[in-house]
């Protein structure tokens, strides 16, 4: 999955912009990050609860890394050429879910 196709997906969620992020591009749900695309389209970062973050480190090591800021785990670090496009949809849903107000889950 590429990042056109990502930018897609993403922005088909409720209430979701494309935003800048410094030097990143990021994807927000009412003002909130859920991920964001560092130049280059070789990663996307994804900000996950815990325990989603957690399992997809230990069911797709192949193309998933902890994403460190400040020496501390915020998310996950996606390699994009080296993932699955069904599994990385449904991590990109999870991200903006753990982002979105109740309201915007039903």
């Amino acid at each position: 999955m590429d990042l056109a196709d990502l930018r897609q997906l993403a922005l088909s969620f409720p209430e979701t912009t494309e935003e800048p992020h410094h030097h990143f591009g990021s994807f927000r749900v009412r003002g909130k990050i859920f991920a964001t695309f560092p130049p280059g389209d070789e990663y996307l970062h994804l900000f996950l609860s815990e325990a989603h973050r957690e399992q997809a480190l230990v069911l797709h090591p192949d193309f998933t890394e902890k994403l460190l800021w400040g020496g501390k785990v915020v998310g996950l670090r996606i390699q994009l050429q080296h993932a699955d496009p069904a599994i990385l949809a449904e991590l990109l849903h999870q991200a903006w879910h753990h982002k979105a107000p109740k309201a915007l889950r039903k």
